[in-house]
């Protein structure tokens, strides 16, 4: 899906074919947007141009979402603007916000910027709460862009349930249980059990393969799993102290120490390069990282991989994006309307369907494309009952305004730890120096 999605999101991600009980075939993958008017326009006829910014992939196009609204209201044409880049949208976002000029009509907003986009630019979003029933998504995804009077500033799109994705060959020539409930269970105990496995593996790990890609997103898989990560109920930056912070920092360092990771950033060339080298053995795998790895590793290893639920009793959600309407678009009531339908529960199984983005709408669930739905490229492996059963039970984490600049941070330095053999207390000691500035 997304090309680069950091700062806490889904890293890149690629559309994934999703098949289900009642049919194998793909939505259609129509282009979706129209370069006919303006943004918020009005032509002669009184027909409308609205413009939906987004970055990398929401999957819109790949369900052909546009080109039905287009049936479905004549008059209404959608364009989507999508910038590849996360970390190059939100600087241009907040720009537009700043400035009061040049804001799509519907805008895209990642789960680690909502925070700071409530707290500093709420009064120039809409209220969805008005137009959208917020009782329809899991709990915590619509009290993450809640602001502090109540109002609703973003609907939310997709979330990312955590799971495992494994080679199965390589695991039997390692001599490790292939069937996901098996491995489910060895990882049980949670990410310890994980780095236990590691260590099997390493012991009869076939020539030129890793266990894990990298040690970083381990480390943001154990953060995820927590209810409070960065910043406490009050507001305040509270990593240095934070259990999940210092569990995630210490079983990274282990990993490291252990080499049981190839130690490649996640989304960079050579991690990609290794998926398709098929070098790695198992990527912690929030739902839209499925994508990712089957686009990555491509043909070769079809059938190869397969999903298990995450290490752990407790569930993890890393990712996940929302939709706002400004205030100062043209057609504001029509942009509503198209969040709201977008964001219903047909529209987001459909881009499940089409592009393996999970819904954060819980009655989608229910529908067949998302209750049916597997991945070929996967072993056929059940996303759809997996990631909603993790999905109901993700706890409501506190995020903070800079949630992405930190996990960057912290990030950075476990890859020196990795790559540069940096020692773990050095490196704690320069990701804090460096946030230290950072936050003020």
């Amino acid at each position: 899906m997304r090309i680069t999605r950091t700062g806490g999101g889904h890293g890149r991600r690629a559309a994934i074919t999703v098949t289900t009980a009642l049919t194998a075939s793909a939505l259609l993958l129509t282009g979706c947007s129209s370069d006919d008017g303006e943004a918020g326009s009005t032509d002669a006829n009184g027909n409308i141009t609205l413009t939906v910014a987004d970055y990398g992939q929401f999957g819109y196009k790949e369900a052909n979402l546009f080109a039905k609204y287009h049936e479905l209201h004549p008059n209404i044409t959608v364009k989507e603007e999508t910038t590849a880049n996360e970390q190059d949208y939100y600087p241009k976002l907040l720009q537009q916000l700043n400035t009061g000029s040049g804001l799509a009509d519907v805008v895209g907003v990642e789960v680690a910027r909502i925070k700071e986009v409530v707290d500093t630019q709420a009064d120039k979003f809409t209220d969805l709460g008005k137009t959208i029933n917020v009782g329809d998504w899991v709990s915590w995804k619509a009290k993450q862009a809640t602001a502090k009077d109540g109002t609703v500033i973003g609907a939310g799109t997709d979330i990312g349930p955590m799971s495992l994705c494994y080679r199965k060959d390589l695991f039997e020539k390692a001599g490790l249980p292939t069937d996901r409930e098996a491995v489910a269970k060895a990882v049980a105990g949670g990410w310890e059990d994980y780095l236990k496995l590691g260590e099997q593996y390493q012991k009869k790990a076939p020539s030129g393969t890793y266990f894990m890609d990298s040690a970083s997103a381990m480390y943001n898989a154990v953060v995820s799993s927590s209810s409070q990560q960065y910043y406490d109920a009050d507001g305040e930056a509270v990593y240095k102290d934070s259990p999940s912070v210092k569990q995630g920092w210490n079983l990274a360092a282990e990993a490291a120490e252990k080499k049981l990771s190839q130690g490649l950033p996640q989304f960079t060339d050579a991690w990609t390069a290794a998926l398709r080298k098929g070098s790695v053995a198992t990527v912690a795998c929030p739902a839209w990282m499925a994508a990712q790895i089957s686009t990555n590793s491509g043909d070769a290893y079809k059938g190869k991989w397969d999903i298990s639920r995450a290490p752990g009793s407790t569930a993890a959600n890393w990712g996940g994006s929302f939709l706002t309407v400004p205030k100062s678009g043209k057609h504001v009531k029509e942009a509503q309307e198209l969040v709201k339908w977008l964001t219903a529960p047909e529209q987001q199984a459909a881009v499940f369907k089409a592009a393996g983005i999970f819904p954060s709408n819980q009655k989608a669930y229910d529908l067949p494309d998302v209750k049916n739905g597997k991945l070929p490229y996967f072993s056929d492996a059940p996303i759809g009952q997996i990631f909603a059963e993790e999905a109901k039970t993700i706890p409501e984490a506190v995020l903070g305004p800079k949630d992405g600049v930190i996990k960057d941070t912290i990030s950075n330095q476990i890859n020196n730890m990795e790559k540069r053999g940096t020692d773990p207390d050095d490196a704690w000691k320069a990701a804090t120096e460096t946030l230290d500035k950072a936050l003020g």
